[in-house]
């Protein structure tokens, strides 16, 4: 008799197959309700159909321009008055106000000596003159200035020049200083010529009044002067 050699992965499987078909065909035990209707049998085997669904999502960008040169600024329809513009109320209460005084210029515009006047001469002198009105400490321009005066007593052979300062910022007013014997000329007329620098030290004021007088003499001491002349010349440090 002839052996039929059957594999052991054959016998398992269809062991497997006769437990399968066994429990399938079992009655229920117990309490457990019979099926009402056995479930289908497949007829084929089912197959798993993967479907690969690709979605293209479209994204919008907005992209903002920014313009490289900034516009020009528009001007108004209505022009704004400019800032100095004064009311017409107010320009014609100032226009009624009275014009502040002018100063005296600093020089005679016909270029020559300026003249002052001879009541100042309290009877002793005559002619008093100046070249300015001004003169500075430092300032080339205007460094000097010139009087002249002229004696009508006879008696009168010598003339000294004395001044004062007077600080215009403060009122202070210093002493009197003298600065010292005037020149005479062949006409009896006295001249000096004053400088900034010789304002004594102690004096010096960078806004003062330059007042000063005539002391007229003669041999025998002080004959006459004349009246203090104040606050008709400025005196500073630098150019006025």
């Amino acid at each position: 008799m002839k052996q039929i050699f059957v594999p052991r992965t054959a016998v398992l499987v269809i062991f497997l197959a006769l437990i399968l078909v066994a429990c399938g065909t079992a009655a229920p035990t117990g309490d457990q309700p019979a099926p009402t209707q056995a479930p289908p049998e497949p007829t084929q085997t089912p197959v798993v159909v993967v479907e690969t669904v690709v979605e293209k999502v479209f994204e919008t960008v907005v992209v903002t321009v920014i313009p490289t040169q900034i516009p020009t600024e528009v001007p108004s329809i209505t022009p704004l008055p400019p800032p100095t513009e004064v009311p017409p109320t107010q320009a014609v209460a100032e226009a009624t106000q009275p014009a502040a005084p002018t100063a005296a210029p600093a020089v005679n515009a016909s270029g020559g000596p300026i003249m002052v006047d001879n009541t100042f001469g309290a009877g002793w002198f005559v002619d008093l003159t100046r070249s300015r009105n001004d003169f500075a400490l430092r300032c080339q321009l205007s460094k000097a200035i010139t009087f002249s005066v002229k004696p009508t007593d006879p008696n009168i052979i010598q003339v000294d020049f004395y001044y004062r300062i007077q600080d215009r910022a403060t009122g202070a007013v210093f002493d009197w200083q003298n600065a010292g014997r005037m020149i005479a000329d062949a006409n009896r007329s006295f001249t000096i010529v004053f400088s900034g620098e010789d304002v004594n030290a102690n004096f010096r004021k960078p806004n003062a009044w330059f007042d000063y007088q005539f002391i007229g003499s003669s041999r025998n001491g002080v004959v006459g002067r004349s009246e203090k002349i104040e606050q008709q010349v400025t005196y500073t440090f630098d150019c006025p």
